[in-house]
C-alpha cells in the first residue's frame, strides 16, 4: 500500500516536525479570526487554521490538511467533534502513531 497520501497523526509539538506534509489533527477552537480559526492543540500549543469550517467556539474539530508552518494548517477536511471530546487520549495517539508509524499505515 502507497501511504505517502495519508495524513500523520500530528499534535502541536509533532506538527513542528511535518511542516510541507499532510497532517491530521484535533484543535479546541478559541476563535475565528475572518476565516482563519485559531484553536489550541492537545498538548497546549496554538494553532492557526486557514480554510477551517465554522466551529462553534470550545468545540473540538478535526482537521485534515497540509503543515504550512510549525504553527498552521491548510485545511482540506474539517469535522466537528462537540465539546466532549478526550483530548488527552488524541495526544497519547499522535505520540505512539509517531513511535510506531507502521502500525499506522
Amino acid at each position: 500500500m502507497d501511504a505517502s497520501g495519508l495524513p500523520a497523526f500530528a499534535n502541536g509539538d509533532i506538527l513542528k516536525t511535518m511542516v510541507g506534509r499532510r497532517v491530521r489533527t484535533v484543535v479546541q477552537v478559541q476563535r475565528n479570526d475572518d476565516g482563519v480559526l485559531v484553536g489550541q492543540s492537545t498538548d497546549g500549543h496554538q494553532l492557526t487554521i486557514r480554510g477551517a469550517m465554522d466551529v462553534p467556539v470550545s468545540h473540538f474539530m478535526e482537521v485534515f490538511g497540509t503543515a504550512e508552518s510549525d504553527q498552521s494548517i491548510c485545511a482540506e477536511v474539517c469535522t466537528d467533534f462537540g465539546n466532549n471530546f478526550d483530548a488527552e487520549s488524541f495526544n497519547g495517539l499522535c505520540k505512539f502513531a509517531n513511535k510506531v508509524k507502521e502500525l499506522f499505515l
